[in-house]
């Protein structure tokens, strides 16, 4: 379950907002979709963390750059053009991390 959980996980952060650059961002969905996938490096903040890795660990919540308030700033990224697309990534990354969240007790 736990391999089949980190694919799924690997494959929303990576595949996944190819979609979401392809469909929303048609134009120039090539830049929007590196630029969705960058934004794994708002998983920096894991390395702040002891220990540095748990697989039963939910990142909502718990990383600085995975907390509340750091979604709601995300949020608000979404309204602007400048950012629209780094925050639609940031906040797809949350959701992503949100889903693996939900089966960390499912056995």
């Amino acid at each position: 379950m736990y391999l089949f959980r980190l694919g799924v996980h690997y494959l929303l952060h990576l595949v996944f907002p190819g979609v979401i650059a392809h469909t929303f961002f048609r134009q120039q969905w090539k830049k929007a979709w590196i630029i969705m996938v960058a934004t794994m490096l708002v998983d920096l903040d894991h390395f702040f963390a002891n220990p540095l890795y748990d697989a039963n660990r939910c990142s909502i919540g718990f990383h600085p750059l995975h907390s509340f308030i750091a979604i709601l700033i995300y949020c608000f990224g979404v309204v602007f053009p400048k950012t629209r697309i780094i925050a639609i990534g940031l906040l797809f990354h949350m959701f992503t991390d949100y889903l693996d969240c939900l089966f960390i007790n499912v056995r």
